[in-house]
């Protein structure tokens, strides 16, 4: 059964959320995900999905937040 874990990166201070996410994915089970929600784009987390071969998308709120999931395989439509 796949699970994920929500982090609310839009109160903390850079690097505190891309911390957590690193954190986060170093446990992370195959078929979780991660989401971290900002209100910026992570470029250097972006950076580093990509160059260890995670899977991310990224959807944009209403409220201008950015709601970034994260797996180590592809993520499920939502």
């Amino acid at each position: 059964m796949s699970e994920f874990r929500v982090i609310d990166g839009r109160d903390m201070v850079p690097p505190e959320p891309l911390e957590a996410a690193l954190d986060a994915l170093e446990t992370l089970p195959e078929g979780d995900h991660v989401t971290l929600l900002l209100y910026c784009q992570p470029g250097p987390l972006y950076d580093i999905l990509n160059r260890d071969g995670y899977c991310w998308d990224e959807r944009a709120r209403p409220d201008g937040t950015r709601e970034i999931r994260i797996g180590r395989s592809p993520l499920p439509d939502t």
